[in-house]
């Protein structure tokens, strides 16, 4: 029986075009500006400081980080750091109104029918778990935050990577037959399943060819909590 859903974002919950032509263009554009005006505040000064030691080079000036930081965006780079600040970034524009998380209808709906029926909900996104709670937080569906039981991001460990998801079922305190990972990236289902977990996989856009055996849906209202990967 599953008693807890742990699901992806991007491609998952949310359209992967709203990270990639919003959020991280909006980030891009502002990480300059960004950065200059609030580096003196220690929490973005941290940030700074875990780039500067990443590139090995302690004594980096600002505008060479901000250098890198922009380059890690354009090679989508999954580094802790960068996800903190651009959820910094992306918390100006949310509480603007200059753009909402975009969720799918499909996934919203179910969410809330999953959260009354007792089910745990988390997310495990590569995103920071303050982007994570910005976008859920500013939806377009409103305010989804009060359905999750907790947030998961690279701290955790890499999404492709068994132990994640072997810590995450620790600290939901289920065993792991009893969560269900939910994502539209198959390497990330199989170190899912190989921790024990159950698995769906998202088809939303029609290119996943090869599912090496996961359940796979074409949204939110296809998924059986009681059936299993063939």
């Amino acid at each position: 029986m599953i008693r807890a859903i742990v699901t992806d974002i991007e491609g998952t919950t949310s359209d992967i075009a709203f990270v990639k032509n919003v959020l991280f263009p909006y980030a891009r554009a502002a990480m300059d500006s960004f950065v200059l005006a609030q580096r003196a505040d220690p929490s973005i000064a941290a940030i700074l400081a875990d780039v500067a030691e990443i590139e090995e080079n302690p004594e980096m000036a600002v505008a060479d980080i901000i250098q890198t930081l922009i380059r890690w965006i354009d090679e989508d780079k999954k580094i802790t750091p960068l996800k903190t600040l651009q959820g910094h970034i992306w918390a100006h524009g949310y509480r603007t109104g200059d753009f909402t998380g975009h969720i799918y209808d499909d996934a919203a709906a179910a969410l809330r029918a999953w959260h009354a029926a007792g089910i745990q909900l988390y997310v495990y996104s590569s995103g920071s778990i303050f982007a994570q709670k910005l976008l859920f937080g500013h939806s377009d569906a409103g305010d989804l935050t009060p359905l999750f039981s907790g947030y998961f991001d690279t701290t955790t460990g890499g999404k492709r990577e068994t132990e994640s998801y072997a810590k995450i079922a620790t600290v939901i305190g289920l065993p792991a037959n009893e969560i269900l990972f939910l994502s539209d990236i198959i390497e990330e289902l199989d170190a899912a399943r190989a921790a024990g977990m159950q698995t769906t996989a998202l088809n939303r856009d029609g290119l996943i060819t090869n599912a090496n055996g996961h359940t796979v849906v074409t949204d939110f209202s296809d998924i059986q909590l009681n059936q299993r990967a063939a």
